[in-house]
């Protein structure tokens, strides 16, 4: 697909700074689309059918692993160079039909599919956002969320002690929300059901 810059976000500073932020990391290191512990966490409880909404989703090896195993995947980034190798990995995988990439700073962005079988982010933290992915999760289905918890994050970019999980409405369970520690950076990694069939 031929991505283009949405007008609105030209000047974007998290456009700028993410696009800068990627770009320096192929320059250093190359792209990288490793999906490490998570995806494993998600296909515990995940069974790889129906749509699927990545939220903040950079250089998402999430998204490529799930439409590998035959998903559809709408993945939406305020990062147009993010999604544009995101793009050039799937084509060179032969999943690019099955990637709906948009290009779009998720304070303001509305899907035009309401309801998906996983929403899942990671490394992204805004409890506008998460509160309002929640009510994106089809019944029987499952929203994954892992937020950065270390105290060199500024607070609004971190979620509070018990969240995710303390903020999900009554129709949801909590299947798991752990703290993870790592040489990089700490995380939390909450994944929940939505009560109801899954269709």
């Amino acid at each position: 697909m031929t991505l283009t810059v949405v007008p609105s976000l030209a000047e974007d500073p998290d456009r700028v700074r993410w696009n800068e932020k990627y770009s320096r990391a192929v320059r250093h290191r190359g792209a990288n689309f490793t999906t490490g512990e998570w995806m494993g966490d998600i296909l515990e409880f995940f069974t790889p059918t129906g749509d699927v909404l990545e939220l903040a989703c950079g250089r998402s090896g999430a998204a490529l692993a799930l439409a590998e195993l035959g998903c559809q995947v709408t993945a939406v980034d305020v990062s147009d160079v993010a999604l544009g190798e995101l793009d050039a990995e799937a084509t060179r995988r032969n999943v690019a039909e099955r990637l709906h990439l948009v290009h779009a700073n998720l304070s303001d962005w509305v899907p035009t599919k309401d309801r998906f079988a996983l929403v899942m982010c990671r490394f992204f933290w805004d409890r506008a956002v998460f509160q309002r992915a929640c009510t994106m999760v089809l019944p029987g289905g499952l929203v994954a969320w892992e937020a950065t918890v270390g105290d060199n994050m500024r607070e609004a970019w971190r979620p509070k002690p018990g969240e995710p999980a303390s903020l999900l409405t009554s129709d949801f369970t909590l299947l798991r929300q752990v703290d993870i520690a790592s040489d990089a950076h700490a995380s939390r990694r909450m994944i929940a059901s939505r009560a109801g069939e899954a269709s």
